[in-house]
């Protein structure tokens, strides 16, 4: 039985009002899934698990955009100081979909700026949306493209999710059941493996302290950069290199 069971749980309400973190430190972790649960073992009481409706696991899938030159995706690849991720995410099992706008804070933080977009168009950024993008981008500093923020689908990505409220204060989520889907149909969806994201403040959470003692250490994955890389092997991948060809679950 996976020690998810054992787990109390936690609403979505009181997930909310404990930790928001829109503005947080994330730390990730790229393992099979059993590595996660034996990690999870070793979690101290209070951890809880978000809970809706008896499920405790929740489908979800995104779709990220970028510019036709992977401007985005480029500024990743490249650790820029400056760089942005936009995305919708469809929240399946809830029937509810937000538009998000990620960029980097102080010291390494992420910012993650969000609203409510319309269920059903997950690729479509309304004007609404589109100047939401720009706004927001333009409020953290972000250069604006010359061409704008004429952005399009760029990748499309499913998985499961299960969300951890830790002993700490602190929040993880773990995301299984992969998988990213090009704009030409091309899809891939590796098995057995596991994203697992600590998002807390500079101090690690309780889940780090867990996977340092089980010799796992934070790794560069992002599942947009990371898909777009695999799928696309004429765009740089320098800085995921190691991960996706000598180390992990991802290597070839």
């Amino acid at each position: 039985m996976s020690p998810l069971a054992s787990l109390s749980p936690i609403s979505l309400t009181d997930l909310v009002a404990e930790s928001a973190l829109l503005t947080r430190v994330d730390r990730k972790y790229l393992l099979t899934t059993a590595q996660v649960d034996a990690a999870l073992v070793d979690l101290p009481a209070g951890t809880r698990v978000l809970e809706i409706e008896g499920l405790r696991r929740f489908d979800y899938a995104s779709t990220y955009f970028d510019t036709d030159d992977r401007q985005s995706y480029r500024l990743a690849a490249t650790a820029r100081r400056r760089r942005w991720k936009v995305r919708t995410r469809s929240y399946l099992d809830t029937g509810t979909c937000w538009l998000e706008v990620k960029t980097r804070g102080p010291r390494g933080t992420t910012v993650k700026a969000r609203q409510p977009h319309p269920v059903g168009m997950p690729s479509t950024l309304t004007a609404d949306a589109a100047g939401f993008v720009e706004r927001t981008l333009r409020d953290q500093g972000v250069p604006r493209p010359r061409d704008g923020w004429d952005a399009a689908p760029a990748l499309d990505t499913a998985y499961r999710r299960t969300t951890l409220a830790l002993a700490d204060g602190a929040r993880a989520t773990i995301d299984t059941a992969l998988r990213w889907t090009s704009p030409d149909g091309t899809e891939l969806a590796p098995e057995g493996v596991a994203i697992v994201e600590t998002k807390g403040g500079s101090t690690p959470t309780s889940l780090d302290r867990a996977l340092w003692s089980a010799g796992h250490r934070p790794v560069r994955i992002s599942k947009f950069a990371t898909g777009l890389a695999l799928l696309d092997p004429t765009l740089p991948a320098h800085r995921w290199h190691r991960l996706l060809t000598t180390t992990g679950p991802l290597a070839a």
